[in-house]
C-alpha cells in the first residue's frame, strides 16, 4: 500500500478513522488494491499519515468488519476477494461461485448415515429411524472460509462419498443421478455465530451470520435434500429481485 494515496480533511467534521477507511474501500473498489494486495502494518500506516494508532486501527478494523480486509497471522492484513452476492434462485452455493468465476472448496467435516430423527423425518417425508446421510461441510472462496454446510438426504443418496463432495458441489451430484431439482421451500435469517461456528468462519466469537434453512424437492414432488446453512454476513449476501404485478 506504499503507492496509494490517501488525502485527510483535518478540518472536516467526517472521523478520520472514517475518511481512510473509505479511501482504502474505494482503491479496493476501483482495483488499486486488488485481492491478496497486502497492507502496510497499522504502526507504519499512522505514523505515515500522521494519525494516532487507535484511529488506524478503527479504519482497518471497520474495514475488516465489512469483509473487505483479513488479518492473517504470520501474514498482515491482506485484501480478501470482496462479498459474494447470490441470487435466491434454486442453485447451489458451488454452482454459483463456479459461475461468478470463483474456484470454490470444500472440507467435509461430518459425513455419516443415521437414522432421522421426528424432525428430519417429517421434512424429508420419510420414517423416523429410515436411513439419512448426515454431512456437514466447510465451503471456501479464494481461500477464505465462507460458509458452514449442513445437510440430510433419505436413503436413496446414503451411498455420495465425502470424496464426491469434495469434488462437486451437492446439486451437481443430485443432477448426475437424473434428479430433476424442480421446487424448493427456503428460509433466510440472520443469528449471532457459535463458537465453534465463528472459529471455523474465522469470525469474532459472536459475529452475526447469515442462515438458510432449504428443502428441495424433484419434479415428482419427492423430498431430496434439506439444508440448514450458515454463511459469513461480513462476506456473504442474499440478492433478491422484486417485479411490481
Amino acid at each position: 500500500m506504499s503507492d496509494l494515496f490517501v488525502d485527510l480533511d483535518r478540518s472536516s467534521p467526517v472521523p478520520l478513522y472514517f475518511q481512510v477507511a473509505r479511501q482504502i474501500e474505494q482503491a479496493i473498489e476501483g482495483g488499486t488494491l486488488p485481492p491478496g494486495s497486502r497492507l502496510d502494518n497499522e504502526v507504519h500506516l499512522a505514523d505515515r499519515l500522521g494519525l494516532s494508532r487507535p484511529t488506524m486501527r478503527r479504519a482497518i478494523q471497520q474495514l475488516v468488519d465489512k469483509g473487505l480486509l483479513v488479518r492473517k497471522r504470520g501474514v498482515g492484513t491482506q485484501v480478501v476477494h470482496g462479498q459474494v452476492t447470490r441470487p435466491v434462485e434454486l442453485t447451489s452455493l458451488h454452482d454459483d461461485l463456479v459461475q461468478s468465476g470463483q474456484a470454490p472448496t470444500t472440507e467435509v467435516l461430518l459425513h455419516e448415515v443415521v437414522g432421522a430423527g421426528d424432525d428430519i423425518a417429517t421434512t424429508l417425508t420419510v420414517s423416523p429411524g429410515d436411513r439419512v446421510l448426515h454431512t456437514r461441510r466447510l465451503r471456501c472462496s479464494g481461500g477464505e472460509p465462507l460458509a458452514l454446510l449442513e445437510n440430510w438426504l433419505p436413503a436413496a443418496f446414503v451411498d455420495l462419498t465425502p470424496e464426491a463432495l469434495v469434488e462437486r458441489g451437492l446439486y451437481q451430484l443430485l443432477r448426475s443421478r437424473g434428479v430433476g431439482m424442480r421446487v424448493a421451500r427456503q428460509r433466510i435469517g440472520a443469528r449471532r455465530g457459535t463458537t465453534e461456528e465463528c472459529t471455523l468462519l474465522d469470525e469474532r466469537r459472536g459475529s452475526p451470520l447469515l442462515t438458510m434453512e432449504r428443502t428441495t424437492h424433484d419434479d415428482s414432488g419427492r423430498a431430496v435434500e434439506f439444508g440448514r446453512h450458515v454463511y459469513r454476513a461480513s462476506r456473504y449476501a442474499f440478492e433478491v429481485t422484486l417485479v411490481d404485478r
